[in-house]
């Protein structure tokens, strides 16, 4: 066992990590998170949310954990969900490339914060979260929602997993429309529940578990009980208004192929991007940054301008209050642009050290949207999709 030990404002984590190939610091930073109820937070390095990462690093993750899951055996029906908020890209990137591997018949959805009227949904929480409340909707298209109440295996994925509490929630909600489950996979960057954890997840769900992930161990946090930190309150539950005229990223209501850009994407792009073209790709890197849970767009625009020669990084909002030090160097704060009036963040931006930044989104420009790209001199990308049952997508775009 590799013994890890970080000293955070809030307290101490110990970490106790199984051998791997991977090292533990290539995937992992480390920061204490603003929360009474979880007071640190596993810092990603391959995850592009809280930290910039390459399109190459992000897709040698997504890679990396689809084949395993289908090294592992996967059926001829399946359904791939990604978790809210964190974990939103990475699970479309995993089913992505489990498609690309050649995973067929699959469908995946994405839970979500955000309220959508008149559509059934399950309901479940993640108790130590910053905001617990999670919906998980029926998808709209009858081959789907049929899917979706018959898949005889459920593939969960999440960044990291400290007990696996929040999944057997989620997993006794979906038995409740689907008695068909069989198995489920869990799938994380990596997993530090416990055994007693893992084996009461087994044991509740009543279906065989398969666990896949990068590393693995345990971990204990001594809390420091900081007053100065623990007093600190951030809002970070929504309003309860629907947001379905807000949304335009189909994960949440099911997909069944990967999103494909029209074809002039680069084209279109290259009208706005302020580099000398004589001169050949900028010295800089171009960050695309994602918002909230639709992040996934930020990759796969990223992943497109890397695939051309340009050097990019991927990174995106959060409602996640993370205080500043050791891995969160800087802390960038502003209003959320779903008309919820919360505080979102970016970390670890210092926007000097980009060409550009485009702010990849779903929402309608609002006055939070405008004030960051008038404040970085940014380059807004609005995904748009042709149906609400298409995998087209075009990007508009527009520089205030």
């Amino acid at each position: 066992m590799q013994t890890v030990n970080i000293e955070l404002d809030t307290g101490t984590l110990r970490l106790a990590i199984e051998p791997g190939h991977i090292p533990i610091r290539r995937l992992l930073g480390f920061a204490a998170r603003i929360s009474s109820k979880r007071k640190f937070l596993l810092v990603s390095k391959v995850l592009g949310k809280h930290y910039p990462v390459t399109p190459k690093m992000m897709s040698w993750s997504y890679r990396g954990l689809a084949r395993l899951v289908l090294k592992s055996g996967i059926g001829a029906a399946s359904l791939w969900l990604g978790m809210a908020e964190t974990a939103t890209g990475l699970g479309y990137g995993v089913f992505e490339a489990a498609c690309h591997e050649g995973l067929q018949n699959a469908l995946f959805i994405q839970t979500t914060r955000y309220h959508l009227d008149n559509i059934e949904r399950l309901e479940f929480e993640e108790a130590h979260s910053h905001a617990t409340d999670f919906f998980l909707y029926y998808p709209e298209q009858p081959k789907c929602r049929q899917q979706f109440l018959s898949a005889s295996e459920l593939v969960l994925i999440d960044d990291e997993i400290s007990t696996g509490k929040t999944f057997l929630r989620l997993i006794k909600a979906y038995q409740q429309v689907n008695p068909n489950l069989r198995k489920v996979f869990i799938v994380s960057l990596v997993n530090f529940a416990h055994p007693d954890d893992r084996q009461t997840l087994e044991v509740e769900s009543g279906v065989e578990v398969g666990w896949i992930c990068f590393r693995q161990g345990v971990l204990c946090f001594e809390d420091s009980q900081n007053a100065a930190i623990d007093s600190i309150s951030v809002n970070v539950s929504g309003n309860g208004a629907c947001k379905k005229h807000l949304l335009a990223w189909p994960g949440r209501l099911g997909m069944t192929a990967p999103v494909c850009f029209e074809n002039d994407v680069l084209e279109q792009l290259a009208v706005f991007l302020s580099y000398d073209k004589v001169q050949g790709t900028p010295l800089k890197p171009i960050l695309v940054l994602g918002t909230g849970e639709c992040n996934a767009p930020a990759y796969l625009l990223g992943r497109l301008l890397e695939g051309n020669g340009f050097k990019v990084k991927v990174q995106s909002t959060t409602r996640s209050p993370i205080h500043k030090g050791n891995d969160i160097a800087l802390v960038c704060q502003f209003e959320d642009n779903y008309d919820d009036g919360i505080a979102n963040f970016i970390y670890n931006l210092e926007p000097d050290d980009y060409q550009e930044i485009i702010v990849c989104h779903e929402t309608p420009l609002n006055i939070s949207l405008t004030e960051r790209l008038y404040t970085w001199h940014a380059i807004s990308a609005r995904i748009e999709f042709k149906s609400t049952d298409s995998n087209h997508a075009k990007l508009h775009f527009f520089r205030p």
